[in-house]
């Protein structure tokens, strides 16, 4: 397929474009101020500063079986998850690290010591019913006001932001959900972000005008009953407004508004924001287990099992509440809210509808997770200043380019006009490698540094095997287009040999490493496909294209 020159270049080229965009995406991806983050490739604890966390189960006074041990980590490991997300550090690592250990990582935070109660509070997991829109209509105008008076500027800069819909009718009666869990448009009751996207179109001058006397009413849409969609860009604003307090005396008596699990949303460009009752109807301490199973259809379902007592509560309000949503709260954010479709007791169970089993096992999990047996404590703490990360990095910036100029230097010195195409192709391969990491929004970190510029000595190691082969074909009275041609294909067997042992060896430190080791492993994995394509395919091109310009040449300065 690749055969001409033409086809090779065009295959570089769209190569090199590729990585340039992911390069460039990165550097112009919003940072926490809003402004572009600079960074082209997403740098690691080590690199910007922040904090390192190791988190056990506290097991004081308790005696658990490995297996509930196990379960309790994985647990542990998605409040985790999700506390670290509401954190907004950009590329946080949290992962389970050997049997009984989680490891967070958080990357450019300063306030370590808030993180680290987030970390180890107790999951505490609610059921509350969710309430319809219309309970909030009448007081949307007074909430209005209090945020105009509270927040001056809530208005500002809203002029080409077109509201939702014309003030004062945002909040309609939106559809009941049925038995099955749908509104009356199919729509699953959980939530269709998909749907909220539909404005109704207004002047720029009214948009103005509606957005600095309602604030609110302008940034939110109605989704499915009980439930408000508001713009991602839009939530740290709206959040910040909700939390006043003269808003919250406004809301209707015994409700509150809970925001949703990012991960659970549809639409990625929204946020689902939940009206439902502050007192819960029951709470996780009562939960006894949850398990993802297939009902008799063979769809996914989550069985839950309460405790005797809880579940004459239970049975209690939920028959108040028939045809309505429960919403399934953990650290006042909804995970999902389905309709209540008969009267529930001690025994119940989630139906997932059109969903996968995965989505039901991880509901399964954060029902689980809400009973934590034992707490998490932190066991082991450790704080990175932004200035030993700038050092890190003037390390690694003179390390790298120490060693590419002996490089550069040995390769001109021994192969000449060879050397400064294999010096071409590697050019090249410090381009794809760092644009493979912003492809995959891999984090850099010191460790991973060392892995480049080792991968950077793989990458001319496999230019050497050629050339030594390629004179070896000139000594033995090869023409020039002949030697070039046996030097590649003889050498590619040693080249792969040698690097897909480094390749296995990166693999088995990814999978059993953590941190620092699995940025080592990844940049050099990269760097090793990286170099093996620039080694065989690039400077090969290189290679044909100075033949094909002097067809007739007798000798290579090699």
């Amino acid at each position: 397929m690749f055969q001409t020159l033409r086809a090779r270049v065009a295959l570089i080229l769209f190569a090199m474009l590729a990585s340039s965009f992911f390069l460039y995406r990165n550097y112009m991806r919003a940072g926490a101020d809003g402004k572009p983050a600079g960074q082209m490739v997403t740098l690691g604890l080590d690199l910007q500063g922040g904090s390192h966390y190791a988190l056990e189960l506290d097991q004081a006074g308790q005696k658990l079986t490995q297996a509930q041990r196990d379960d309790a980590i994985e647990r542990a490991l998605t409040v985790v998850r999700m506390r670290v997300d509401e954190m907004g550090v950009a590329e946080p690592l949290v992962q389970k690290s050997g049997k009984d250990r989680i490891i967070v990582e958080l990357a450019g935070l300063k306030e370590g010591n808030s993180a680290k109660e987030v970390l180890q509070k107790t999951a505490f997991l609610e059921f509350q019913i969710v309430r319809p829109l219309t309970d909030l209509q009448s007081a949307l105008p007074r909430i209005d006001q209090a945020i105009a008076r509270a927040f001056p500027a809530s208005g500002k800069g809203a002029a080409a932001a077109t509201p939702a819909n014309p003030v004062g009718g945002i909040l309609q009666t939106a559809p009941r959900a049925d038995s099955a869990g749908r509104d009356s448009a199919g729509r699953d009751s959980a939530g269709d972000s998909t749907a909220v996207a539909a404005n109704t179109t207004t002047p720029a001058g009214t948009a103005a005008a509606g957005a600095n006397a309602a604030p609110l009413s302008s940034k939110v849409q109605p989704g499915p009953f009980g439930s408000l969609a508001i713009r991602k860009e839009d939530e740290p604003e709206v959040a910040r407004w909700l939390a006043h307090p003269d808003v919250q005396r406004l809301l209707p008596r015994g409700s509150e508004m809970l925001w949703s699990v990012p991960e659970t949303e549809e639409n990625p460009e929204y946020r689902t924001l939940w009206f439902v009752e502050n007192r819960p109807i029951m709470t996780g301490e009562h939960l006894e287990d949850a398990q993802a199973q297939s009902d008799q259809f063979g769809r996914p379902v989550v069985a839950f099992e309460l405790s005797r007592r809880a579940g004459r509560t239970f049975e209690k309000e939920t028959g108040k509440h028939i045809n309505e949503q429960m919403a399934i709260v953990l650290d006042n954010r909804v995970f999902t809210a389905p309709a209540i479709r008969s009267q529930i007791g001690s025994r119940g169970q989630i139906e997932m509808g059109t969903s996968k089993l995965e989505d039901a096992s991880k509901l399964a999990l954060v029902l689980r997770a809400g009973a934590l047996p034992a707490p998490l404590k932190v066991v082991e703490e450790r704080s990175v200043g932004p200035s030993l990360g700038r050092d890190s990095i003037q390390n690694g910036k003179t390390a790298g380019i120490i060693g590419v100029v002996i490089v550069v230097g040995l390769m001109l010195l021994f192969y000449k006009l060879s050397g400064a195409l294999a010096v071409t192709a590697l050019a090249v391969y410090v381009l794809f490698v760092l644009g493979s990491l912003a492809a995959l929004d891999a984090v850099l970190t010191f460790p991973g540094i060392a892995g480049l510029i080792l991968s950077i000595g793989m990458a001319v190691d496999a230019n050497v095997l050629v050339y030594e082969r390629i004179r070896e074909e000139l000594d033995a009275g090869r023409n020039v287009k002949a030697a070039v041609s046996e030097g590649f294909r003889h050498a590619l067997s040693a080249i792969v040999d040698s690097n897909l042992t480094t390749l296995i060896t990166a693999a088995i430190l990814y999978y059993f490493g953590t941190g620092p080791v699995r940025g080592f492993a990844v940049t050099l994995a990269l760097g090793i496909i990286a170099s093996m394509f620039t080694a065989i395919f690039v400077t090969r091109t290189l290679f044909l294209a100075y033949l094909q310009r002097r067809p007739a040449a007798q000798s290579l300065s090699i």
